[in-house]
């Protein structure tokens, strides 16, 4: 069905947005593995060209959804941007007075392109899944992920280590497009239940659930948000 989606959207969109979803569809396609998505980030010189804000919406949509969290004295809180790619989050997070950011990303290629725009304190290459990471618990006053999931992306099995690094009181916000929750194999029927599992475990807690418009070139995106216990 995606790669239906995607013809049809390739069919029906001017030659740049054509080109710029085809390059995209390349890092998420259906079947796509790990390391062949690292490799297609890597290989992505013009990433943030194909992924301006009129076309990929989450990095907005994520900074809008972190800020009202802390009304005050965002200079001070630490930030950490999973899947941060080229710094697009961390961007919009400065806009809005955010200063103290740490950038997660399993793409050396994205993060040489981050680290050109100073916006990182420290960064870390590194794939989120179940495995432990270089990070003690309870570091962050929030962390954000805005397309981080999705085919050969974050599995579900992440969301525990992602919760492990946040202070309790502090913010998770994972932003991602709505129908991977059905579309994608690792998370039909798995990742909305694990976060359930997660709050009944005391975890965490869920703030919200935000279904947004045109997330992603045509795509809706849906916004979650969760305190951590």
């Amino acid at each position: 069905m995606a790669e239906q989606k995607a013809k049809q959207f390739l069919e029906q969109s001017p030659a740049e947005d054509a080109a710029a979803y085809a390059r995209n569809y390349k890092a998420h396609h259906e079947g796509i593995t790990p390391q062949e998505s690292i490799i297609a980030y890597d290989q992505w010189a013009t990433y943030d060209q194909d992924l301006s804000n009129d076309r990929y919406r989450g990095p907005v949509l994520a900074a809008e959804a972190v800020a009202p969290f802390f009304p005050v004295e965002r200079e001070s809180k630490l930030i950490m941007d999973v899947a941060c790619g080229t710094g697009r989050v961390a961007e919009e997070l400065r806009k809005l007075g955010f200063h103290k950011m740490h950038g997660l990303d399993p793409s050396s290629g994205m993060l040489q392109k981050a680290r050109l725009k100073n916006l990182y304190e420290k960064d870390f290459c590194y794939y989120v899944d179940s495995e432990r990471l270089p990070i003690d618990d309870d570091v962050y006053d929030c962390v954000v992920v805005a397309g981080g999931f999705g085919e050969g992306h974050i599995p579900t099995a992440g969301l525990k280590e992602i919760a492990r690094i946040v202070r309790p009181g502090g913010l998770v916000c994972i932003v991602m497009r709505q129908e991977y929750l059905d579309h994608v194999a690792e998370y039909k029927g798995r990742l909305e239940p694990t976060m359930k599992e997660m709050e009944s475990a005391g975890l965490w807690k869920m703030v919200s659930k935000t279904v947004v418009p045109r997330y992603s070139f045509d795509n809706d995106g849906v916004v979650f948000k969760f305190v951590v216990c």
